[in-house]
Formats: structure tokens, C-alpha cells, sequence
């Protein structure tokens, strides 16, 4: 007896969905992202306007200055959606959980000389509260900002400022034992140092602006590019003469999220610059003036780790987030 097997190739009717064929093109597949991204926020049909607003409607674009024609083009370079973000920040935790595993196992913290230690307390710890502000900032992007492709991204940002904050805790109860002491002394540090009161108001004024999209160049593009490779490079390498060395492979994470989360800042800020002359010096104007308040925030605390080198640092990050800016179609 011969058993003869055969093949059927059945053609879809469609490729993907009728929202997201009406933009690539009905005979072509869709991605995930594009399927989870295309034509989510609601437009139309809102029951009330919020009392707190009601010139505008629920969602409504005129909360920002920023037009756009399409709010598509605010994509994620990255595509993320659910699934690809989180097994991407899944990686990168595992990773983070081997480098704090193998720093408690062999004791590393206590190689590190008590004067750098005790820098490392008040440049690093307080940061928690920062991050969780930049959590409180990305969230009200996500709660009035227009457009699936910007909000979605967003609330992905909101969850990564948690957890760097609870990376930053956890290198505070592993320094001072678990007892949770440090990070009681850094909420202090924060509210009321006077190195930190700078960037505190900085945030605290994000808290309140009413347009969302310079809260974004604000927080993502200015705060977040000067800091990072301030504190995360400048800071860690001036530690390496002090036994810092430990601390390294703890922060790894903020570099990484940093360097993979920028590529999303500049395709959204770049793409509604090319939108407009009058979107680009929207932007231009809101990256010059968090720009400057960026570095009168950031030069007490730098002055308080680097001394007499800390405004040369500073000014060569400053160098760095222009040129960053100039690159995506900002006038700084």
C-alpha cells in the first residue's frame, strides 16, 4: 500500500488587519508592532469634557504645541510592544541579578574606600527620587499625550523609571547592610541638600507643565542626556581610583536602558521636527531652555563628586547633548 502525502498552501484573505492594510498596503504582513500601535488612540464620540479642561476634550491633540499631521509617525525604532519589551528588560535583569549576586557573594562594597563610599551615598541615592519623578512625568505623557505610537512607548519608559529606582535601592541596602538607613538618608539628601534643591524644582516644575510634549524634550531628551552620561560615566570613572570599580557592573543597566531608550527620544523628537518649521523651534526652544536649567541644576552635585573638574565635565556633556540635538534637526 502507497500512502501518498500532499501539501495545501491556503492563501489568507488578508494579510492583517483593515486599519493597518489601509496603511502599508493590503497585500502586505504587518508586524506585531504595527498591529498593536495603528490607530489606537480614540478620536471621537467622548461623553464629557474633563473638568479641569473643558475648553479641550478627553484626548485631544491642542494639549500640546507640537502638530502633526499623521501622530503615526512618532514611531518606536525599537517596535516595542508588550511581548519584545518584555523580554528585552528580561535579559537585561538577569543580568543585573548576576552582578548583584556575585557582588554580595564576594563582599565587594567593602572595597571601596569610605570617603568614595560616602560620594556614592550622596550622588547616587538620591536619585531614586528622580527616577520616580521621571516615572510621575512619563505617565502624564501617557495619560494626555495624542497618538497610540508616542503614549504606548511612553508607558514603557514609566515602568523603566521603577525599576532603575529599585536598582538604585537595592545598591543602597546592599551598602549599608540591608537596614534601609541609606536610603532614609538620601530621601533627606534630596529634600533638603542644598546641591539637590536645583534639579528637585526642575522636576517638581515637569510635575505641573501643561504641555506634554516639552515635558518629553525635558525629562527624556535633556534631563535624562546630561545626566546619564554624567553620573553613569563621569562619576564611575572618577571612582575607579577610589575602588569604585564594584559599583560598575551595578549600574550597567542605566547605561544600556539609556543608550537603547535614546534611539526612541531622537526618532520621536526628530520626526516632529521634520514635521514643520514651527514644531522644530518648538523643540529647539524647550531643549535650550531645560538645557541651560539642566546645568545650573547639575553643577552643585557634579562639584560636590569632581571638585575644581566639575565644570569642565559638565560642559562636555553639555557639548555632547548640542551636538545630540543638532543631529535630530534642533537649533541649539
Amino acid at each position: 500500500m502507497t500512502i501518498e502525502i500532499k501539501t495545501a498552501t491556503i492563501q489568507p484573505r488578508r494579510q492583517t488587519y483593515a486599519n493597518v492594510a489601509r496603511r502599508i498596503g493590503a497585500d502586505k504582513p504587518a508586524s506585531r508592532y504595527d498591529e498593536s500601535m495603528f490607530d489606537l488612540q480614540a478620536t471621537g464620540e467622548f461623553h464629557y469634557r474633563p473638568t479641569w479642561a473643558p475648553e479641550l476634550e478627553l484626548f485631544d491633540a491642542r494639549r500640546t504645541a507640537i502638530v502633526l499631521e499623521d501622530w503615526h509617525v512618532l514611531r518606536d525604532p525599537r517596535q516595542f510592544y508588550y511581548g519584545t519589551y518584555t523580554i528585552t528588560r528580561s535579559r537585561m535583569m538577569e543580568a543585573t541579578e548576576k552582578a548583584f549576586a556575585y557582588a554580595e557573594r564576594r563582599g565587594h562594597v567593602a572595597g571601596i574606600s569610605p570617603e568614595w563610599l560616602q560620594s556614592v551615598h550622596h550622588y547616587l541615592l538620591p536619585l531614586r527620587h528622580y527616577e520616580w519623578g521621571a516615572n510621575m512625568n512619563n505617565c502624564n505623557i501617557t495619560d494626555i499625550g495624542f497618538g497610540s505610537a508616542i503614549t504606548e512607548a511612553a508607558m514603557f519608559a514609566t515602568m523603566d523609571r521603577l525599576g532603575i529606582a529599585q536598582v538604585i535601592s537595592r545598591i543602597g541596602l546592599l551598602m549599608d547592610g540591608g537596614t534601609g538607613a541609606s536610603l532614609s538618608a538620601a530621601k533627606q539628601t534630596w529634600l533638603d541638600h542644598a546641591s539637590w534643591q536645583g534639579l528637585r524644582h526642575a522636576m517638581e516644575d515637569l510635575f505641573v507643565a501643561p504641555d506634554w510634549f516639552e515635558v518629553f524634550v525635558a525629562q527624556n531628551l535633556v534631563l535624562d542626556g546630561l545626566l546619564y552620561p554624567l553620573v553613569y560615566r563621569g562619576f564611575d570613572e572618577a571612582g575607579l581610583a577610589h575602588g569604585g570599580a564594584s559599583l560598575s557592573p551595578l549600574t550597567e543597566f542605566m547605561l544600556d536602558w539609556f543608550d537603547e531608550t535614546s534611539r526612541w527620544v531622537d526618532a520621536v523628537i526628530g520626526a516632529a521636527a521634520r514635521e514643520s518649521a514651527a514644531n522644530a523651534s518648538h523643540l529647539s526652544g524647550w531643549a535650550a531652555q531645560w538645557s541651560a536649567r539642566a546645568r545650573d541644576a547639575l553643577l552643585p552635585i557634579a562639584t560636590d563628586v569632581l571638585g575644581p573638574q566639575a565644570e569642565a565635565a559638565i560642559d562636555t556633556h553639555m557639548a555632547d547633548l548640542a551636538a545630540r540635538c543638532r543631529k535630530i534637526g534642533l537649533a541649539v
